[in-house]
């Protein structure tokens, strides 16, 4: 693949598609930006359809790395590192940015597939955990993923950095009440298990059902109130035998092992 082939992207698209670094342009447009020779060739990998497909910005010297389908080639636009840089939003961009839309995805996916493990993130603020928590349940082929107020935008440029292209591999969906959409999950025979430093060491539980849904809350201040009265059972992870170091675990890592010890 050579530049000669692609046009040189203007400045009013890189206008447009750089504004996609606020969460009000991307609600607004349906869409989202990525970066990254990896992320990208990931998510190319995984898109339902080419339409899932906006615009790939796409540096010269970045080109013989790309192996594109032919459908989306004409969506390619050559850029300089200046305009790389004003698309990602960051002074060391990659030299790859794609532009894809927001796949739709409702809570009614998850009902009609019938989905045994579920995780909600209860005001998980910092956009790296939330995009490396659907990257763990991607991994881990859990059924949906569910963000409660405050949670961090899981199209945030940083959570699909962090989640390595796995936006399409895991159904997910936002909620403005947590703790209703928790009550509901109950009443069709979830279990709900919130992550707590006071709860009971997992490996107490002789069994688990088959159907859960894994809380994991704020970094600082953990699950609220509400939510841990709500639930049916509180799991903590227990630590070596040593005395620790550190007060917590990263809400990533917690969420990845309970993954591990849950669904294994």
């Amino acid at each position: 693949m050579t530049d000669r082939s692609y046009p040189h992207a203007g400045k009013a698209l890189i206008k447009r598609y750089a504004k996609l670094q606020q969460k009000k342009y991307r609600d607004r447009e349906g869409l989202f930006l990525a970066e990254g020779l990896r992320t990208v060739k990931e998510l190319l990998h995984h898109i339902p359809d080419e339409d899932s497909l906006t615009a790939l910005f796409v540096e010269p010297e970045q080109l013989p790395h790309l192996q594109p389908a032919e459908c989306v080639k004409n969506r390619i636009f050559i850029t300089s590192p200046d305009e790389s840089s004003r698309l990602s939003g960051t002074s060391t961009a990659q030299g790859v940015v794609g532009v894809f839309r927001k796949p739709e995805i409702t809570r009614d996916a998850l009902s009609a597939e019938g989905g045994s493990f579920v995780i909600a993130l209860d005001d998980v603020q910092d956009p790296g955990n939330v995009g490396t928590i659907l990257r763990t349940a991607a991994w881990f082929g859990i059924s949906a993923l569910i963000c409660g107020p405050g949670t961090a935008d899981i199209y945030n440029p940083k959570a699909i950095r962090a989640s390595a292209g796995s936006v399409f591999g895991v159904h997910h969906y936002g909620v403005d009440n947590l703790y209703a959409e928790l009550e509901k999950m109950q009443q069709r025979d979830y279990t709900i298990c919130c992550s707590s430093l006071e709860g009971n060491d997992f490996r107490t539980y002789q069994a688990w059902p088959e159907k859960i849904v894994l809380v994991i809350g704020n970094e600082a201040n953990g699950i609220g109130r509400e939510i841990m009265q709500l639930a049916d059972r509180h799991v903590a992870i227990p630590g070596g035998k040593a005395e620790q170091g550190v007060e917590s675990l990263n809400a990533a890592v917690s969420a990845a092992i309970l993954m591990a010890m849950l669904r294994l």
